[in-house]
C-alpha cells in the first residue's frame, strides 16, 4: 500500500489491536457481545500487573471497536508512551500474555515507525521483509509471533511480497496455517529477550525517593500513585506562563510540608532530579544549603509540588456532586468476581486493612479503565476531586510519620562509566562483536612461542588483547573483507552479515581487482597509487607515446603490465628525494607482533634506503586508522563508525601523547 495511502500514527504513540481468529459467520451483535465478554476477563486479567504499573503519560486502554473501513470488529486501543520506551515493550509484553491466555484472539502492535517489533530482529529478518511489504503481515498469537510468508517453490502457502492482505484476509490465512507463519525462531528468540525479565522488571523500573511536599500532595499520592507522572510531565514541559501560577501556591501551600516517600519510574526520577530550577522568591519555597543531608529531599519535594500546582492551575474546581460509588455500576461485580477467581486479594481476609487497600485500587483500576467517566477529567481536575473527596488531612500525624518512612532507593543507576556503555552496546550489538574476536584469536596464536622472558611477557600479553576481544590484525582483515563484500543499491553488506549475495555477476573477478589495486599478492604491484585517476592518465599518455616511438609494441596485457611497473619504478626514485615516502611504512613487520601503542608511539621514520622495499599496507592501513581513532577522542567519527560496523572493537587510547 502507498505510504501517503497508510494512517498516520502520531509520535510517540503505540495502537494495539486484538481480533478474533475466527467469527464462524457471527452476526454483529453475536461479534459485539462476544468481544465484549472477552474484554471483561482481559482486563480482570491485566488488573493485578496494570495496578501496580506507573505509565509515562497514557495508560493501557483496551475498548470495543465496531467494524470499520474493512477492518473487523475488535478491542483496541492507543497509548502515548512519551519519553519512556519500556512503557511500548511492557504494552508488547501485555499483548504476548493476552494471547496466550485467549488463544481465540491475535494482537497487531504498531507506533510511529511501523512494525517496531521486527526491528529487534532486524538481522534475522527475511530479504524480502520490509516496511513496504509488512503491512498486516506481523501479529503475536498464542503468545508467539507470527509473519505471514510469501509463496516460496517448498511451500504455497502465503501472500506474495507485492500484495497487501486484508486483516480478514490475514486471519484466515493465520487460523488455517498457524504453523507455517510462525516466525523464524531466531526471530522469536530476539523478542523474548527484549521482553524478558517481565513481569519482575515492573518493580526493578520504580524508584523511592524522600521528598517534602505539601501534605495536600502526600494525601493525592496515597490514594493514586500514579498522579506523579503528569505532575513530572507538567514541571518538566513547563513555560514562563505555566510558573505565574507558581508564584502564590493556592492549592499546595509550602508551610504544610511533610517528609513522605514517593514512588516514581526511573524515567520520572531522572526527569526531575536532573532539571536545574530555581524557585520564585514569592512562592514561599526556600532550599536549605546544599551540604545539609536533606537537600535533596527539599529540592525534589520543591520540583514535585510546582508540577502540581501547574497541573491544578490549568482547571476548574470539580463538581459538588460525589460520584456515584463504583458499586451502583453493573460491570463491577462481575470485575470483582474475576478478580476473586485470579487471586487478586491473596487470600487476605474480607475487611482487613491489606483487603481494604486492594479494593481501593481496584476501585481506581475499574474507573480509569473499565468506566468512561473518569476518563473524561484531566489529571488536574482528579487531583482536585480526590482533594475535595479525601477527608482533611492532619498534619501533626503526617509529621509523626516521617521518622517511620522506609529508606530511599540509591540513584546510583543514574552514573554510567565508559565501560557500562560498551558493554550496553555490545550487548545491542548482537553476535557483531564476535567478528574481531575470532579474528583475533586466531592471529595471536601464532605469536606464542617458548622461550626467554620477553618472548613469556609478549605471550600473556597476546592473551590479554585476545580475551579483550580486538586484535589489530582483526582491523587489517577487517578493512579487506569490507572492500572484498558486495553491495546493492541498498548499502554496503557488511562481511558479518550472513545475506545472500545480491547481484549475480562473478565476485572473484571484483575482489581480484581490489587485490590488485591493494597491491597484497606477490605478482601485484608494489605501490597503492594504482587507484589514482590522474596515474590512469599518464598511465594512457605513456602507452600512447611508447606506441609512437616504437610503432610496433605489442598490447597484450602482460606488455601492459611490465610498462607500468617501469612507470611506477620510475616514480619511485623521483620521490625518493620527496618526503613523501615517509609517511608510509616499509618494513616488513610480522603480523602477530602488531601492537598499538608501539605504533603510535613510534619516533621518526629513518631515512629510505636506496632498495625501494615493497609497501607493507597492512602496517599503513592499521597505523593510519589508529591515528584516526586517537584524534577522534572517544568520540564517534568516521574511523569509530566503520570498525563498530564490522565488529571490531578496540579499546580506547591509554596514551595521550
Amino acid at each position: 500500500m502507498d505510504a501517503l495511502q497508510r494512517r498516520v500514527i502520531q509520535e510517540d504513540m503505540v495502537q494495539y489491536k486484538l481480533f478474533l481468529i475466527q467469527t464462524d459467520g457471527s452476526s454483529t451483535q453475536e461479534t459485539k457481545t462476544r468481544l465484549t465478554d472477552l474484554l471483561e476477563k482481559i482486563l480482570a486479567k491485566v488488573a493485578p500487573l496494570l495496578m501496580q504499573y506507573i505509565w509515562q503519560h497514557q495508560p493501557f486502554n483496551l475498548k470495543y471497536h465496531p467494524e470499520k473501513g474493512g477492518v473487523p470488529a475488535h478491542i483496541g486501543g492507543s497509548t502515548q508512551f512519551g519519553d519512556n520506551v519500556e512503557d511500548e515493550w511492557f504494552i508488547v509484553y501485555l499483548l504476548q500474555q493476552i494471547t496466550e491466555t485467549f488463544p481465540e484472539l491475535a494482537a497487531r502492535v504498531e507506533d510511529n515507525d511501523g512494525e517496531f517489533i521486527l526491528i529487534e530482529a532486524a538481522e534475522y529478518l527475511p530479504k524480502w521483509l520490509n516496511p513496504d511489504t509488512s503491512e498486516n503481515r506481523v501479529f503475536l498469537y498464542r503468545g508467539e509471533l507470527h509473519i505471514l510468508p510469501c509463496p516460496s517453490k517448498s511451500s504455497s502457502v502465503g501472500f506474495k511480497n507485492d500484495v497487501v492482505p486484508s486483516v480478514t484476509q490475514a486471519l484466515a490465512l493465520l487460523s488455517t496455517n498457524p504453523e507455517a507463519c510462525r516466525a523464524n525462531p531466531k526471530i522469536c528468540s530476539a523478542l523474548k529477550k527484549r521482553l524478558q525479565g517481565y513481569p519482575q522488571k515492573i518493580a526493578a523500573g520504580l524508584h523511592r525517593a524522600h521528598c517534602f511536599i505539601p501534605a495536600g500532595i502526600a494525601t493525592v499520592l496515597k490514594q493514586r500513585p500514579d498522579l506523579v507522572a503528569p505532575a513530572v510531565s507538567a514541571f518538566y514541559l513547563r513555560d514562563p506562563v505555566d510558573l505565574q501560577a507558581c508564584r502564590s501556591f493556592k492549592t499546595f501551600p509550602p508551610e504544610t510540608r511533610v517528609l513522605t516517600l514517593v514512588t516514581f519510574t526511573r524515567c520520572l526520577y531522572a526527569q526531575l532530579q536532573q532539571q536545574q530550577f530555581t524557585p520564585d522568591q514569592r512562592s514561599g519555597f526556600t532550599l536549605p544549603p546544599r551540604s545539609q543531608p536533606q537537600y535533596k529531599a527539599h529540592e525534589l519535594g520543591m520540583k514535585l509540588a510546582h508540577g502540581f500546582e501547574i497541573l491544578c492551575s490549568k482547571c476548574r474546581l470539580p463538581s459538588s456532586e460525589p460520584d456515584a460509588p463504583v458499586s451502583c455500576n453493573p460491570q463491577w461485580k462481575g470485575f470483582i468476581e474475576s478478580l476473586k477467581k485470579n487471586g487478586y486479594f491473596r487470600g487476605e481476609l474480607e475487611g482487613s486493612i491489606r483487603y481494604r487497600e486492594l479494593t481501593r485500587s481496584a476501585e481506581n483500576f475499574f474507573k480509569q479503565s473499565v468506566a468512561s467517566t473518569s476518563s473524561d477529567l484531566t489529571p488536574g481536575e482528579e487531583v482536585l476531586q480526590l482533594l475535595h473527596s479525601c477527608p482533611p488531612f492532619n498534619l501533626e500525624e503526617l509529621k509523626k510519620d516521617e521518622s517511620q518512612l522506609p529508606q530511599e532507593d540509591s540513584d546510583s543507576w543514574l552514573d554510567i562509566t565508559a565501560q557500562d556503555l560498551e558493554r550496553l552496546l555490545q550487548e545491542r550489538g548482537g553476535g557483531r562483536a564476535d567478528v574481531g574476536s575470532q579474528n583475533s584469536s586466531s592471529s595471536t596464536k601464532q605469536a606464542q612461542h617458548d622461550g626467554d622472558s620477553e618472548e613469556k611477557k609478549e605471550t600473556e600479553d597476546n592473551k590479554q588483547e585476545e580475551a579483550a576481544g580486538y586484535s589489530l590484525v582483526a582491523v587489517s582483515q577487517g578493512m579487506k573483507n569490507f572492500l572484498h563484500a558486495m553491495s546493492s543499491h541498498e548499502g554496503a553488506e557488511l562481511p558479518w552479515s550472513s545475506s545472500t549475495q545480491p547481484f549475480s555477476f562473478d565476485p572473484d573477478s571484483i575482489a581480484n581487482a581490489v587485490d590488485r589495486l591493494l597491491g597484497s599478492k606477490d605478482e601485484e604491484l608494489d605501490s597503492d597509487d594504482l587507484d589514482d585517476d590522474d596515474d590512469d592518465e599518464d598511465e594512457e599518455e605513456l602507452e600512447e607515446k611508447e606506441e609512437d616511438s616504437t610503432g610496433h609494441a605489442e598490447m597484450n596485457g602482460t606488455g601492459t603490465l611490465d610498462s607500468l611497473k617501469g612507470y611506477m619504478d620510475q616514480m619511485d626514485q623521483e620521490l625518493m628525494s620527496t618526503n613523501i615516502g615517509q609517511s608510509f611504512n616499509q618494513t616488513n613487520f610480522n603480523k602477530a607482533d602488531l601492537d598499538s601503542d608501539s605504533l603510535l608511539s613510534e619516533g621518526e621514520p629513518e631515512e629510505p634506503e636506496e632498495e625501494i622495499q615493497p609497501l607493507d599496507l597492512d602496517i599503513n592501513l592499521i597505523r593510519n586508522m589508529l591515528e584516526s581513532l586517537s584524534c577522534e577522542a572517544g568520540l564517534a567519527g568516521p574511523a569509530s563508525n566503520l570498525l563498530q560496523s564490522l565488529g571490531l572493537h578496540l579499546p580506547p587510547n591509554s596514551d595521550p601523547s
